[in-house]
């Protein structure tokens, strides 16, 4: 896209560096920042094209490679289209890398990337959004939840395992977060049962979030990843009216003017 400008970037961590993506708006002005977390297959084309799309409507969008400890994305050689005969071979390639991402290191990672945004000439001073799929739908619940003054709207999509029986399940952050949330559910989708939908939206009500929780009918876990057999093209483009309006209530003032906290 002409009109925005995109590179690869490095951010240091408490424990090494994370190569990661930025896009944003080709004129350089300091727009509202996104963290965007990635799906299990981690940052590759398609998450870059959706930054791209974000950038495109005037934000600042850094995507992470959240498995940067196992190494630089993407960790294994991904397909055009990953289906069904593609995923079995990969999950054994990425089980390790995404059983390693337990919260405590990934809230430390959080940290370091909203503070390397927070320092970014391309960023608008004041709190960012958080935008996440599948994994990185936990990954934005939880950095909400450790960074309540840095998170000022949070988004989460097919996310799996949200609300669990686990001591360390990304539900239990809920009376800590102070950003407005949304989640889009996948209907079919065996990482996130109906109980757990019940147990996520009763900790939000109970908390006094701000937040809507929406289940997208007949749509599976993975529905916004356009280089998957399971994208629905319908309930993607759901997805981005849902985020598109968060975003704006989130940064824009009367009259639709982008405002900088």
């Amino acid at each position: 896209m002409s009109d925005i400008h995109a590179a690869a970037v490095s951010v240091p961590t408490e424990d090494g560096t994370a190569d990661a993506y930025l896009a944003h708006p080709a004129d350089g002005l300091p727009r509202p920042a996104v963290l965007l977390y990635t799906d299990a297959f981690g940052l590759r084309p398609h998450t870059r094209s959706m930054a791209d799309r974000l950038a495109a409507a005037g934000y600042t969008v850094l995507v992470p490679n959240v498995f940067y400890r196992q190494g630089r994305a993407p960790l294994a050689e991904l397909p055009a289209v990953i289906d069904s005969a593609a995923r079995a071979d990969l999950w054994k390639r990425i089980r390790p890398a995404i059983s390693a991402l337990r919260p405590e290191p990934a809230m430390r990672d959080a940290g370091a990337y909203l503070g390397w945004l927070a320092d970014c000439p391309q960023a608008a001073h004041g709190p960012a959004a958080l935008t996440g799929y599948c994994l990185g739908a936990r990954l934005a619940l939880l950095t909400a939840g450790s960074y309540p003054t840095a998170v000022a709207a949070a988004a989460g999509f097919h996310g799996g395992r949200l609300a669990t029986e686990d001591a360390d399940s990304p539900h239990l952050v809920a009376d800590r977060v102070t950003a407005e949330l949304y989640f889009g559910h996948a209907d079919e989708d065996p990482s996130l049962p109906p109980e757990q939908i019940e147990r996520l939206e009763q900790a939000l009500t109970a908390a006094g979030v701000r937040h809507r929780c929406e289940v997208y009918q007949r749509a599976h876990h993975g529905f916004t990843q356009a280089d998957t057999s399971v994208y629905d093209k319908a309930a993607d483009e759901r997805h981005w009216d849902a985020l598109l309006e968060l975003l704006a209530r989130t940064f824009q003032g009367p009259g639709g003017a982008e405002v900088c906290p």
